[in-house]
């Protein structure tokens, strides 16, 4: 059966809604940004890997503009593109693990790469725009790769034990 649109479009507002609302329990908070919290790439990796690529990348994207828009930390232009519409972006390559079957195993290899993305594109947004803030004499990609790590991998683990324990339900309850 062909999704509707209207269905796909529904879904996508109501998982960037969750994981906004999931974005505020916070477990950690650094200091130049970024944050440990509830789950909230869960919903957009989730989207991204029952709807696709194209459909996943778009609400990862609408959902960084979103976190932009309600208090973003931004020191100039590049950061807006880097840290938060690719920055959160990179979470609906997930997508590439898509498949019109229930599938736990995939599911699992899409959250794992959505966030390992997000990860890289904040890694990178680190040299290219807060690389100021490494300490003195420190190479900037090391002071970019261990406070990203700081807070990142945490949630990127979080992020696939989630998947694993709600996959199935939510798989199933979407494709009703």
């Amino acid at each position: 059966m062909k999704e509707s649109t209207t269905k796909k479009i529904v879904m996508a507002g109501l998982m960037i809604a969750l994981s906004t609302v999931l974005s505020y329990v916070k477990v950690l908070e650094m200091p130049q940004g970024g944050s440990i919290t509830a789950g909230s790439m869960v919903p957009i990796i989730l989207f991204a890997i029952i709807y696709g690529l194209k459909d996943g990348f778009f609400a990862a994207c609408a959902y960084g503009v979103l976190q932009f828009i309600l208090g973003g930390i931004v020191l100039n232009p590049a950061s807006i593109v880097l840290d938060y519409v690719l920055g959160f972006g990179m979470m609906g390559l997930a997508g590439i693990f898509h498949t019109p079957k229930k599938d736990l195993k995939r599911a699992l290899g899409g959250a794992f790469v959505g966030g390992l993305m997000r990860f890289v594109m904040l890694v990178l947004a680190g040299v290219i725009v807060w690389g100021d803030y490494a300490p003195e004499g420190m190479n900037v990609w090391r002071y970019s790769l261990g406070y990203n790590a700081t807070y990142m991998i945490p949630e990127i683990i979080l992020t696939v034990v989630l998947v694993a324990i709600v996959y199935n339900k939510v798989f199933e309850a979407i494709n009703k």
